[in-house]
């Protein structure tokens, strides 16, 4: 098995990648038509400021450079390779470039994994032939690279065209996508620092790119499209320490409901592909975009404003629709549009036409001249009552375009001068004719956007990232209190003995060895055991099936609550073994579990499931029955953090009623803070467990706990 490289050095082995002082490209031709041709011009024709070597054994010059029989007879040091032959000589030109002190390889062939088959064994060979000879591979089956910076100016790809520089990088698993997203970003105003097709992923990750670009000097921002993760385990840590100092914006196509998952608990049914990514990227801080026009709308904010300070927007326009649109979408989007106080609209009405709307948004009239724009920007800016400003313009034909936009620069400009340096402002201009996707003010621009909708929803994910960039770092928990031996020994027989759902007995024994707090309970194999039980415990009782087939008891009449004798718990015991045997099952009834009838308090549940890709994922929301029915639960991916931990308690949608509603007392958040933290520690220890499904959870009043009603887990078997 190959050491992972350190962050540090994962950085440096991608340089030559991308500061390559010498290039070969080994399969360089003369057709025209051909992919070697094509990155052979386009190196040539970008400017590549170092040698160019072509390969060809069938050639003496290529484009006016002599060609080589092979990278071995290239006369001087090549650090970055471009393979562009059929898959089957792949391997053989990878001996050449070891043998030549090759640092750096890009493999474009395709044949490899991507068609299956003997695919999957070629690129399984290529693999450990590159890491034997301590190489560096991009692809196979990828489109090449890009780096714009003019001291190096590489185009190593086959791309038709070269980008226009800016400071935005980004990395695409889709070839035929990161050629649409190169075509498109000079309409949307975005230039790339770098540009990178990883095709197959079979060396070189998104997870060592993030570490390149988090110190690279030429990059402000990261776009990631994504069709798999490679190792999300490993992209976790990674992207929470690069997005604290850069935003990264991932697009993730093919998030569907994992195919063949067993869905035994309430926590199992609810999650999926798209709820463990969302959950991954909520908790590292990435900014999602909802399709590739979105990815491009918040790179061109994210590389030009900075994320507000507050959810307080104002918006300035010439007409009342936009205006409106602008602020439903601001709503929607976490924001606030709050109305200004009476002094700035008196203000405003000093500077405004006498027909101009001062509440919020400010509506200056569509024959409004363009300096009323440069008045209401100014004011509203400097007034301290917003965090940031949206600015519309419905082209109405009574003033020319170019001026409104400088007087729109001007209003800024005005307000950057007065101190107001932290309020991003982003526009719409509604026009026939086109116009630049930003507002250029000198030392700064202006994303303008061609609806009135998109900018309070950019605004609304830069907020989400500043926010998550301010908290401060969650912390892990340790329970020095439990017992993860006793847990761990408790999974691993249930596991030899074939897995599936745990006894009662062993259910018990795993969560109360974890720290977690469960309803007392007698288990009963018999209903004279369940009357004696009963006895001791104290009426009145619940009487709930024992069973390690049927998950949900409820679902075959497995549960009697609010016996008040004796006789109540025999006659409930002989109707839930009724039922059972109805069932046609009578041998999946291992017993009941009495308990004392439990104090109501909020229900709430709590759960973990196993995702094939991310691991144990953690569930938290409001209890019951109903839970599927209303899917008010959020997941995590575990390690969490007590940050985690506390933004999963309250971001469901039910957290009022923990807060305290209607005159029923707030709930004991941090012993539910607590069992979250617990349960994933739990996961983590005993990687045995599937899932566990805690439901319901009555949650008391502040310093009261909570106790777990309900509980199931299940294991994986070790065969």
């Amino acid at each position: 098995m190959t050491t992972p490289l350190t962050p540090v050095a994962s950085a440096t082995s991608m340089v030559p990648f991308f500061r390559p002082q010498a290039v070969a490209i080994v399969g360089a031709s003369r057709d025209p038509d051909s992919i070697g041709q094509r990155i052979l011009t386009g190196l040539l024709q970008a400017g590549f400021r170092g040698p160019v070597y072509p390969v060809n054994p069938q050639a003496q010059t290529i484009a006016g450079l002599p060609a080589y029989p092979s990278l071995r007879a290239v006369p001087g040091p090549v650090d970055l390779a471009v393979i562009v032959v059929p898959a089957p000589r792949v391997l053989e030109v990878v001996d050449d470039c070891a043998a030549h002190g090759v640092r750096a390889i890009v493999v474009i062939s395709a044949g490899f994994a991507e068609v299956g088959g003997e695919g999957v064994a070629r690129q399984a060979a290529l693999v450990a032939k590159v890491r034997a000879a301590g190489l560096r591979m991009i692809g196979p089956n990828c489109l090449g690279l890009l780096n714009t910076d003019p001291a190096v100016r590489l185009n190593a790809s086959f791309a038709p065209f070269f980008p226009p520089a800016g400071r935005v990088a980004m990395s695409s698993q889709s070839g035929a996508v990161g050629l649409a997203a190169l075509c498109a970003a000079p309409r949307y105003g975005i230039g790339f620092s770098t540009f990178v097709s990883v095709g197959n992923k079979a060396d070189v990750s998104g997870n060592d790119l993030l570490g390149y670009w988090e110190t690279d000097p030429h990059t402000d921002v990261i776009l990631l499209y994504l069709e798999s993760f490679g190792n999300p385990r490993r992209f976790s840590p990674i992207a929470r320490r690069v997005g604290r100092r850069k935003p990264i914006v991932v697009l993730h196509s093919g998030l569907t409901r994992a195919g063949g998952r067993a869905a035994g608990s309430h926590t199992a049914a609810l999650a999926t592909n798209a709820v463990a990514a969302d959950a991954l990227f909520r908790q590292t801080g990435v900014v999602r975009a909802a399709t590739l026009e979105d990815m491009f709308h918040l790179a061109l904010a994210f590389s030009c404003q900075k994320p507000p300070q507050g959810p307080r927007v104002a918006i300035v326009t010439n007409a009342g629709g936009p205006g409106i649109l602008s602020a439903d979408a601001c709503e929607a989007s976490g924001l606030s549009v709050p109305e200004a106080s009476a002094a700035l609209q008196a203000h405003l009405r000093q500077r405004l036409p006498s027909a101009a709307s001062v509440r919020n948004p400010i509506d200056l009239i569509a024959a409004a001249k363009p300096d009323a724009y440069h008045h209401a920007i100014a004011a509203m800016l400097t007034s301290g009552e917003y965090d940031a400003l949206v600015v519309l313009h419905t082209d109405v034909g009574l003033a020319p375009v170019a001026e409104v936009e400088g007087a729109i620069a001007a209003g800024l400009t005005a307000a950057r001068h007065a101190g107001v340096t932290e309020a991003p402002v982003l526009a719409c201009v509604l026009s026939h004719e086109p116009h630049s996707p930003h507002i250029d003010c000198g030392q700064e621009r202006i994303p303008c956007y061609p609806f009135p909708e998109i900018p309070g929803r950019v605004l609304g994910q830069l907020a989400a990232y500043g926010r998550w960039r301010a908290q401060a770092p969650g912390e892990d928990r340790s329970f020095p209190d439990s017992d993860f031996l006793t847990a761990q020994r408790i999974g691993q027989q249930n596991a030899h003995r074939g897995g599936g759902w745990l006894a009662a007995d062993d259910v018990r024994t795993l969560l109360r060895a974890a720290g977690l707090k469960l309803a007392p309970d007698v288990f009963a194999r018999t209903a004279d055991e369940a009357a004696a039980a009963a006895a001791r415990l104290g009426f009145p009782v619940a009487v709930k099936l024992a069973s390690r087939r049927f998950v949900h008891k409820s679902e075959v009449g497995g549960v009697k609550l609010g016996l008040s004798d004796e006789a109540a718990v025999r006659h409930a015991f002989t109707e839930i073994r009724q039922a059972v045997e109805r069932t046609g099952a009578a041998e999946a009834m291992d017993g009941v579990l009495v308990q004392p009838m439990l104090r109501r308090g909020v229900e709430v549940m709590a759960g973990v499931t196993q995702d094939p890709l991310f691991g144990p994922l953690i569930a938290f929301g409001l209890g019951g029955i109903y839970v599927e029915v209303l899917a008010d639960v959020v997941f995590r991916v575990a390690p969490l953090t007590d940050r985690d931990a506390q933004d999963m308690v309250r971001g469901i949608r039910g957290f009022r009623l923990l807060e305290g509603y209607r005159g029923h007392p707030p709930a004991d958040l941090a012993a539910l803070e607590e069992t979250l933290l617990r349960l994933s520690r739990l996961a983590e220890q005993v990687p045995e467990i599937t899932e566990i499904d805690l439901n319901p959870i009555f949650v008391y009043p502040p310093g009261e706990g909570y106790c777990i009603a309900d509980a199931r887990v299940r294991v994986r078997s070790a065969w």
